[in-house]
Parts: structure tokens; C-alpha cells; sequence
């Protein structure tokens, strides 16, 4: 079976054409896989490694919390920058976390998940001009980010197969123009996670050059090497570094929305005006539910952790048996693979082959760098699911075709 065209003609009469910002980036790559996908196969035959959500229910604790604020009467709206008992649970987490105090009342926001959260960050603390440093490859979401806010994004890359970067580049990246800077760790796609030593050089440029740091956190309990550490919590950081993170990763629930930023008083003033008027806000009884799932037990990671290293392991092991070049990641829940040993010199090529073939979505590197050609040769798949689901893709994949 072969992807149709999906090309849509736009007319340029003045009354219909799209914004200058809205015809300057693409939609999700990401999310048009897993959509190509279930148009040709069916929900019933497609094995979605594009898209990172889960194919399992989440924990009934966390469930059953949801139904019962429900039933308990939290149907309208929230307190704007986030119900209070969700929060207080935040500040709970991460002055523990952290080892300092966290203010619920004036550094907490919460909103319609990270992605949400990253927008607002950016509109309420950059201006037009100014410069942020992205890491490539980066999650697909930071560059329209930096469009939408009128940001120049400056990109340093981070090299396979450990995803290091090179010091003097990031270095001269930073410059008199330098707003903010734009970490993800863990990362997605990559699965690096920043060390301890390469934060605190981050944290020197960004003292020095007086630039703000955002950090992507939300795949902050999924590390399987190395440790997670917080900008936050480095010093001389609190009051320059605003937090993303939520519970969409941690507990299974992508499609709740719920996320949250942490940050100086200042910038969360901000960030809520922002927010106000992007969401109003996320929906309170899932608010509320979060709040409970922020409070279980240290034995909930441990099995969550457990449970992805499994996933993680029989991804790398069977993608390596079908041929891909494969590094297991450090963190998170991707693989980024190379395609060589197939023949496949583009690919969103190898993409659509792998959906047109054998009913297995994937997404092409290329759309994680500012200059496609950087990614051509790998593709990321998405580990959060069913070891049955992983096992029916590789499987799919074992009947691909090399020269």
C-alpha cells in the first residue's frame, strides 16, 4: 500500500493566506506519522513507535483519583495559574528535591502540559530580536517556539553516538544578544542526559552572559545511566532558571494536559499573564488527581523504572537484530537508529517505507534539526508500550528488505 499525497493547495488571495509565522513551520512531523499510519492500516495493524504516549493504562490509583474529584465537585475553573492543592504538591516535590524552599504562592504556574508551559515561557520571558540557544537535534516543538515569540534560535549541536557537545561551540554561541538557552534532560530524541559538569558550564555562560536557562524536565524520573540533575538547583541558578516539567510522562497520562513551570517571582508573574490568556487553564479534577499522584510512594519509580529499562532493552536488542545502528539511551524513552545498513539515503523516505510496508511508524531525524540534511540518516522510535506491542513491531520490522 502506498501514503497518498496529502499536500493541500492553499490559495494567496490576501483573505485566506496563512500568517508569515504559520507559513514558516511545518505541523508535527511527529504526530503526521502516527496519523499516515492509522490511515492506512488501521488502528488494528499499525505498531506506533512515532508517537510518545502509552499503550497502557495508568496506574488506577491515579484513575480512580480523577473520578473521585469529579464526583467531588471540581468541574469549573481552577485558580488560573493552577489549583492549589496541585501547587502545593509541586513545592512539596521540588524543595525537597532541590534542598531549598519552593513557593507555591509565587514561583509555581500550572499549565496545559509541557508544551504549553514551553510557549509561555518563552513569550513571557523573550523579545522580539533576542537570541535563544537550541541544542540539536532538538524536540520539534522548540523551533515554532522560538518563531512564535520572534526569537533568532542559535543551534549547537550535539554529536552521536553520546550526544556530547563541542565546549567552544557552545561558547561562541553566547553572545551580548543571548536571551535565554533551551535545555532538555533528559532529552528527547536523543535519551542523553546532561551531566552534572556540562550544567554547570550552562550555568557559567549563562551567569556571565546574564541569559536565562529553560529547562525541559519532563522526563526527569526516566534516567537508566547517570543521575538527573536539576539547573534549579545548581548555584546561582534558582533565580535565573524556570522549570518544565508535568505528569504526562511519570504517570501515563498524556492526554490529561497537565504540566507545570517553576521559576523566580519575577518571571512567573509573567508567565501567568501569559498563560491566562494562551489556556486560561488545565482541567481542575485532573489538577487535583495529579496532586495525589505527586504523593505516592518512592516504590511507584522504582517499578516505573524497572518497567522502561525492560521496555528500553528489548527495543535496542531487537532493533540491533533487524539491523539499525543502535545506541541505548541514557534517559527518556526514545531510540535514535541509524538506517545504513538499509540503503536508505533519505529519511522520510525510509519513514513512509517503514508505514507503506509494515505498518510501523517512526519519525525522520531530519525534523529534529534546523538543517534537515544533518538528520537523513536515522529515524527515532518511541519505546512507551506494551512489551506485546514492541515485540509485533520488531517482528514487522525483521521482514524489511536490506541490499
Amino acid at each position: 500500500m502506498q501514503i497518498p499525497d496529502t499536500d493541500i493547495s492553499v490559495s494567496a488571495a490576501a483573505g485566506v493566506r496563512q500568517s508569515l509565522k504559520a507559513q514558516s513551520f511545518t505541523e508535527s512531523v511527529i504526530r503526521e506519522m502516527t496519523r499516515l499510519n492509522l490511515a492506512l492500516h488501521g488502528p488494528d495493524k499499525a505498531v506506533n513507535f512515532a508517537q510518545g504516549f502509552p499503550d497502557f493504562e495508568p496506574d488506577p490509583r491515579i484513575l480512580e483519583a480523577a473520578a473521585r474529584a469529579l464526583r467531588d465537585g471540581h468541574n469549573q475553573y481552577a485558580t488560573t495559574w493552577g489549583a492549589p492543592v496541585l501547587r502545593q504538591a509541586i513545592a512539596r516535590k521540588y524543595s525537597s528535591a532541590w534542598g531549598r524552599p519552593v513557593d507555591a504562592e509565587t514561583e509555581i504556574t500550572v499549565s496545559c502540559g509541557a508544551t504549553e508551559a514551553m510557549i509561555a515561557a518563552m513569550l513571557a520571558a523573550v523579545d522580539p530580536g533576542d537570541e535563544v540557544i537550541v541544542f540539536e537535534p532538538f524536540y520539534e516543538n522548540y523551533g515554532p517556539d522560538c518563531v512564535l515569540s520572534g526569537a533568532v534560535p542559535r543551534y549547537v549541536e550535539l554529536r552521536p553516538p553520546d550526544w556530547s557537545f563541542d565546549e567552544v561551540e557552545l561558547r561562541s554561541a553566547f553572545n551580548a544578544r543571548t536571551r535565554a538557552i533551551v535545555v532538555n534532560t533528559p532529552h528527547n530524541p536523543s535519551g542523553k542526559v546532561y551531566s552534572r559538569a556540562e550544567l554547570e558550564l550552562i550555568a557559567e555562560l549563562c551567569i556571565e552572559h546574564d541569559a536565562l536557562a529553560i529547562t525541559d524536565e519532563i522526563y526527569e524520573h526516566l534516567v537508566y545511566r547517570g543521575r538527573h540533575v536539576s539547573m534549579a538547583a545548581l548555584p546561582g541558578m534558582a533565580e535565573r532558571t524556570i522549570t518544565i516539567s508535568g505528569a504526562s510522562k511519570t504517570y501515563s497520562v498524556t492526554g490529561w494536559r497537565v504540566g507545570w513551570l517553576i521559576g523566580p517571582p519575577a518571571l512567573t508573574s509573567g508567565i501567568r499573564k501569559v498563560h491566562d490568556f494562551l489556556t486560561v487553564g488545565a482541567a481542575h479534577p485532573l489538577q487535583v488527581a495529579v496532586a495525589e499522584a505527586l504523593d505516592f510512594p518512592a516504590s511507584f519509580y522504582v517499578d516505573l523504572l524497572g518497567d522502561y529499562t525492560e521496555r528500553r532493552d528489548a527495543m535496542v536488542s531487537g532493533l540491533r537484530e533487524c539491523g539499525f545502528e543502535v545506541s541505548a539511551p541514557d534517559g527518556a524513552y526514545y531510540v535514535m537508529a541509524g538506517i545504513g545498513a538499509f540503503g536508505a539515503p533519505d529519511d522520510v523516505a525510509f519513514a513512509r517505507r517503514l508505514i507503506e510496508e509494515v505498518a510501523v511508524a517512526t519519525v525522520p531525524a531530519s525534523s529534529f534539526y534546523h538543517d534537515p540534511a544533518s538528520g537523513r540518516g536515522q529515524v527515532r522510535f518511541s519505546f512507551p508500550k506494551r512489551i506485546e506491542t514492541i515485540d509485533r513491531g520488531l517482528e514487522a520490522l525483521r521482514r524489511l528488505s536490506r541490499p
